[in-house]
């Protein structure tokens, strides 16, 4: 029933607009918990941890207005931690997964899972006293089955050529704006639509991208355009190159001399014989890869390492904000002061609703970020060469002189440039962050949703930019994988922060806001060692003359 890599590279541009509109509104739905947040309080989960309050005020044709206390917020805090840790954690396993068994059956699985986690939605809130606790399993479900779906999709601009950087910025920036999805349920649910219709409606929507992978995403993976694969299966498909007996010779061959004419043609000037036998050519294609680097000295380098320091911290800060954000804005209009009266605690409400939905709207922005940050991690690739040699004798070849062109720019330089310049506007974004966390002002809060969204956008392209850049290209899922994984650890520290803010200081962030802006501080680090390996590239480049695999491979990752 699964279509062939063929059918589906005729209708790759049907399966990306789709894959698009599915990470807007079945990916990291999560990260949009401050809106969930109100739902389900609404709805009356965990409420039975609370004092019961008095209802003589209220009417049979109201709607049941249930008790809210510090312990219902960290009872859900909790499930969020939870189901943001699967959301990130999951990488690397569905890394592996999906390099074994392609992207087709983990897209079914996750969205199976995500259909999962809105059906347990809908079915605890018809009994919320008895069935709370499944708020944790549908978090868990709703996060992995998001984590499926985007890492699948990231996949598929490897159908689309010299679109594809285009295409995954897309994807990313898909991703990252979900957090949108809980907001827009949100005026929904404030409209009058039961959150029972609301989350079945949801399930069945989620089964159609069961349907429509079923139908359309093929068993085998998309081959990358620089794999030789691609070209056997995709664009030559139409040729006689499968044919059992002589396809693959002839692709072989094919091949084979591609990759001898890709290489530097000999000068016959140097009175070099620039025909070679098919021995010559067969034997040169073999010598042509080097040995490869050791996945152990990719992850001991000190890039990997500070990149890791980098992304938790700032993992960490981005978490407990989403967690916190209703919380520090009820702070901020109440001043800490605790209202008795209905009509105060109603005004805080719709004060704290209105915010919180600003901020989920915000979330879009993510969709204009990401693009941003991939045009700064590309500026002048193009321009640079490969190695010194290459840039040392350019010119005027009519007249048999050669002249010597001003000063080339090398293509790993510029990357680690650009990496360092990716990294030092991100966290300062972060530091700009934290310091308007810490003013008392509400209508500052819209600069704080701003800049958040911001660094979301950035922080994740910035990453994968800098491991494609610095380390072998064999290395960069199973590093990518680790990094989310340990980022996740580092945020589940959140829970702990939310709580001391929640219990001992009494609702007031300040503190919790003061330290992790300091602790951001450390996200300096990585550029900082960034500026010093780029400069000793530039002097092993001068003294040696070496390329920058070589450099790699002695320098960097055995540092």
């Amino acid at each position: 029933m699964a279509p062939t890599l063929q059918q589906a590279y005729r209708r790759r541009w049907w399966m990306a607009c789709t894959a698009v509109l599915e990470n807007l509104f079945f990916s990291a739905v999560l990260l949009g918990w401050g809106s969930l947040l109100i739902i389900l309080k609404n709805e009356g989960f965990y409420s039975s941890m609370c004092p019961a309050e008095s209802s003589t005020n209220t009417t049979q044709d109201e709607q049941r207005r249930w008790p809210g206390c510090d312990q219902q917020d960290e009872m859900l805090n909790l499930g969020f931690t939870i189901g943001s840790f699967v959301l990130s954690a999951t990488t690397l396993p569905l890394g592996i997964l999906m390099d074994r068994f392609g992207p087709r059956p983990v897209r079914l699985v996750g969205s199976a899972c995500f259909t999962a986690s809105c059906t347990l939605m809908a079915l605890a809130s018809r009994d919320v006293e008895a069935l709370s606790p499944l708020i944790f399993l549908a978090l868990s479900l709703n996060g992995f089955g998001g984590i499926c779906l985007t890492f699948t999709s990231l996949t598929l601009p490897n159908m689309f050529g010299n679109l594809r950087s285009t295409l995954m910025a897309l994807m990313i920036g898909s991703y990252a704006s979900s957090a949108i999805t809980f907001p827009g349920i949100k005026l929904i649910y404030d409209a009058g639509v039961a959150f029972v219709v609301i989350m079945f409606t949801w399930s069945g929507l989620a089964c159609l991208i069961f349907l429509n992978c079923t139908l359309n995403w093929p068993i085998e993976a998309f081959p990358a355009p620089e794999e030789v694969n691609y070209t056997k299966k995709i664009k030559l498909s139409g040729l006689a190159l499968d044919h059992k007996v002589t396809g693959d010779l002839f692709y072989t061959h094919v091949t084979t001399m591609g990759q001898r004419l890709s290489q530097k043609a000999p000068s016959l000037e140097d009175g070099s014989d620039a025909f070679m036998s098919p021995q010559d050519v067969r034997g040169t294609s073999e010598n042509l890869p080097e040995r490869p680097v050791p996945l152990r000295k990719s992850l001991c380098s000190p890039t990997f390492l500070w990149s890791l320091l980098t992304m938790g911290m700032t993992q960490l800060r981005i978490i407990f904000y989403m967690a916190a954000v209703n919380k520090m804005l009820e702070y901020l209009v109440t001043g800490g002061q605790e209202h008795e009266t209905n009509e105060q605690q109603q005004k805080v409400a719709e004060t704290v609703g209105f915010y919180s939905s600003v901020f989920g709207a915000m979330q879009l922005l993510c969709l204009l970020t990401c693009p941003l940050i991939g045009y700064i991690m590309d500026w002048r690739i193009k321009d640079c060469v490969d190695a010194p040699t290459q840039g040392t004798v350019l010119g005027d070849a009519r007249d048999g002189v050669a002249t010597k062109s001003i000063r080339p720019r090398y293509c790993k330089i510029q990357k680690l440039t650009n990496a360092i310049n990716a990294f030092t506007l991100t966290n300062l974004l972060l530091v700009g962050f934290g310091i308007t966390c810490l003013i008392n002002n509400l209508h500052l809060q819209f600069v704080t949703f701003v800049l958040h969204t911001i660094v979301r956008g950035f922080f994740h392209s910035a990453c994968g930019s800098l491991y494609a850049a610095v380390f072998p290209s064999n290395h960069f899922g199973t590093l990518t994988g680790l990094q989310s994984l340990i980022s996740a650890v580092f945020a589940l520290l959140q829970q702990p922060l939310f709580m001391a803010m929640v219990g001992p200081l009494k609702g007031e962030p300040f503190w919790v806001n003061l330290g992790l802006l300091l602790f951001s501080l450390l996200g300096f680090l990585l550029p900082s060692y960034l500026f010093y390996y780029r400069a000793r590239l530039q002097k092993e480049y001068t003294a040696n003359g070496m390329g920058p695999l070589k450099v790699l491979s002695g320098s960097e990752v055995t540092a």
